[in-house]
């Protein structure tokens, strides 16, 4: 208690977190966007703009987060980095499985309101198939429901171990060094804080397409005001499992479900709904899970308060010292 917000260190942090992510951004506009990135490997979807974002955009906290501990002299106190599994194991299950649920509910809420989207033919995934078929010369043993069910066990249960690799960057940085930087603010005006500072970091892409494409009403400045709402309550369920798992770990998973199983909508999807809507987790009503969530974190006495440190045969949560 009484605790001040390291202003100078928040700074720093951000300075270099806008800075490499907006840069790259920068880089991947001039080469031609999102969507006229050129590809590294042709015939393939790995683009220019793909490799960059994964890579430089998504890692820029994490960079943000050792640059900033190094030029301020702050040691490696207090990382994060322990998983401290034994005792934070639940929020590890509600990280993996809880995105997969909400982005479930989410989009079965939109798909109720408005079925004329809802595709149950699965044409989508049948024209997946065919395309599939005419490389392969021959018929493939699987159906259309057969390949929706595999993509969704896939999504849920090894995407957020394999997409780990990349949300990693950003959370090493935002929940592992910002958010406990903010605590002095209180947990809620921490994780609300939290999620407007994210979302506009993601501004650059949303302006090149991403989440929304650039094709709907109001585009692309409704998408950034979206993108605010949902990156609130996305940080809110990753700070919840940060801080009540006591590790940054939860986070990246949780991160990393999210990431896996954000696109399972399209499958379903028929026509052109309005992507600030649904049925991807990143609209109003496709977001909606994540909404209700949201309200009982902020609500529960609690929930967004720091765990205390581990005792017993826990160790401290540190990083090898370096010289000043």
């Amino acid at each position: 208690m009484g605790a001040k917000v390291d202003t100078r260190r928040v700074l720093i942090f951000l300075a270099f977190a806008f800075g490499i992510a907006w840069a790259t951004g920068l880089v991947v506009y001039l080469t031609g966007g999102s969507e006229n990135s050129p590809e590294l490997i042709p015939g393939t979807p790995i683009t220019l703009a793909l490799v960059l974002v994964a890579v430089f955009y998504m890692w820029a906290p994490a960079v943000a987060h050792i640059l900033t501990r190094l030029i301020t002299r702050e040691g490696w106190q207090n990382t994060y980095l322990k998983p401290r599994f034994r005792q934070g194991w639940p929020y590890w299950l509600a990280a993996w499985f809880l995105p997969a649920a909400l982005t479930i509910a989410g989009g079965a809420l939109f798909f109720a309101l408005f079925p004329r989207y809802f595709d149950s033919s699965l044409r989508f995934i049948r024209e997946l198939l065919a395309q599939a078929e005419e490389q392969a010369g021959q018929p493939l043993p699987i159906t259309p429901a057969m390949f929706a069910a595999i993509q969704t066990l896939q999504a849920v249960l090894f995407a957020p171990l394999i997409n780990s690799l990349f949300t990693f960057g950003e959370e090493f940085g935002w929940r592992a060094y910002l958010q406990p930087k903010l605590m002095p603010l209180g947990g809620r005006r921490a994780v609300l804080l939290m999620g407007l500072i994210w979302g506009v970091w993601h501004w650059p892409v949303i302006l090149m397409g991403h989440n929304y494409g650039l094709d709907y009403p109001g585009a692309p400045y409704l998408g950034l005001l979206m993108t605010l709402w949902v990156m609130t309550l996305f940080a809110a369920f990753l700070g919840w499992v940060a801080l009540r798992g006591g590790s940054v770990w939860p986070a990246v998973i949780g991160h990393a479900a999210l990431n896996g199983i954000a696109g399972l909508g399209q499958l379903f999807t028929r026509g052109e709904p309005n992507p600030l809507l649904g049925p991807l987790p990143v609209g109003l009503i496709g977001s909606a899970g994540f909404a209700v969530l949201a309200l009982w974190i902020f609500l529960r006495p609690g929930a967004l308060s720091e765990r205390d440190p581990a005792s017993g045969e826990e160790e401290p949560d540190t990083l090898p010292a370096t010289p000043a």
